[in-house]
């Protein structure tokens, strides 16, 4: 089977960042398919490599997240017409797999069907246009009846769904109750994300950092609806207390700069911020943590994320600090992996770690059921044999 698949953020493990793209790919090559992926990079010319068996188009697209909404908005429609542009020049594959965001990626597969006759199965990563109009980045009432209207042809003209939360899947089947959805979560690499027995002095010393001090890290985007400052409150709450409790944030995006200063105005010198780094750097630190802290802002939409660092997290057997009630938290109270967060009452989850403080056992047994659910339901083996099967039905 012959596959072109679209993501115009991939990145691999080196690179750092969301990588269930490269994984998947992997395993459709693997599995015997001839996999083209197209995507983009900052640089001014077209690039092509092959990775790990996958033939890569590196389309020339600058894109930052620091991009206001009108720059955002020509990057994706040149990624679109660049893409087009580019699938008329290969060879026709069996069918194109087409990841979101954004959702006008989706656009491709819309003029694929039509106009080569192309099926596409559309991979839906969050929400949109539900997410960016929840959050108030959208609200020009004629520009939001537009993406509705796109968002549902793209989903009736796919020949499959896939979803990464079963609050996307369901927001999907509510718009078209016949439609196949099928679910396939992000998932844990669990060789990589794998504990390791002794802690690294080295890593250590370079932070200023104990062993055995309660720690609590923050890894992964740091934008506007990651809600990160909520980690401050807690860092700055127990500074007030006296606890020798660590803290760190690693990450990029547009609220870094905020987050610092914040920090800096309270003077927490509990907590430090380590730059951006790739899948490795992100390894050595939740090695060194007791709770990853899994946050996004409070709106209905973005309980259905399925968020990267909470399935690296679990890989890597660290307990869960969620400040959020949707799909991660009932897997967090279902399976005992960590405790809630409400903003509105940070001493509340300190009195409970100190409590988890206190109790070491308690806290072992929470790591322990983070990387069990990893292994039993969230492994890259479980989630490509997944997406094999959906290929198959429409090979």
């Amino acid at each position: 089977m012959r596959i072109i698949y679209i993501h115009q953020y991939f990145v691999t493990p080196e690179e750092g960042g969301a990588v269930r793209s490269y994984h998947l790919a992997k395993g459709m090559v693997d599995a015997g398919m001839d996999v083209e992926l197209i995507t983009t990079h900052p640089n001014s010319q077209y690039l092509q490599k092959e990775i790990e068996g996958i033939k890569v188009h590196y389309l020339p697209i600058p894109y930052d997240n620091n991009f206001g909404f009108l720059r955002r908005l020509r990057a994706f429609y040149a990624f679109v017409h660049q893409a087009k542009r580019l699938i008329k020049k290969l060879a026709l594959p069996d069918l194109l797999y087409i990841t979101s965001t954004p959702l006008t990626t989706g656009l491709i597969g819309l003029w694929a069907k039509r106009k080569l006759q192309l099926p596409f199965i559309f991979e839906v990563r969050d929400l949109w246009p539900e997410a960016p109009v929840q959050v108030g980045v959208i609200r020009n009432s004629l520009l939001k009846r537009r993406l509705y209207t796109l968002e549902k042809s793209i989903y009736q003209e796919a020949s499959q769904i896939v979803g990464l939360s079963p609050g996307i899947c369901e927001y999907i089947q509510a718009i078209l109750p016949k439609k196949r959805v099928h679910l396939i979560p992000n998932f844990s690499d669990l060789d990589f994300f794998s504990p390791q027995a002794e802690c690294n002095n080295h890593f250590l010393k370079r932070l200023g950092w104990e062993p055995n001090r309660l720690t609590i890290v923050y890894t992964g985007a740091i934008g506007d609806v990651n809600a990160v400052h909520e980690l401050l409150q807690l860092a700055d709450l127990a500074q007030q207390k006296g606890k020798n409790w660590q803290f760190a944030i690693m990450g990029k995006g547009k609220q870094l700069a905020n987050l610092k200063a914040e920090s800096k105005r309270l003077r927490l010198g509990n907590l430090q911020f380590i730059p951006f780094g790739n899948k490795g750097a992100v390894r050595m630190l939740l090695d060194h943590a007791d709770f990853s802290f899994i946050s996004f802002e409070h709106l209905p939409v973005l309980r259905t994320n399925s968020p990267n660092k909470f399935f690296d997290a679990i890989a890597m057997g660290n307990a869960i600090l969620i400040n959020h009630k949707g799909w991660g938290w009932d897997l967090v109270h279902q399976h005992g992996l960590g405790l809630y967060f409400d903003h509105r009452n940070p001493q509340q989850a300190l009195e409970e770690l100190e409590k988890i403080e206190q109790n070491p056992d308690r806290l072992r047994q929470m790591k322990q059921h983070s990387r069990h659910l990893a292994e039993s339901r969230f492994s890259t083996s479980i989630a490509i044999e997944k997406l094999l099967k959906v290929l198959r039905e429409n090979s």
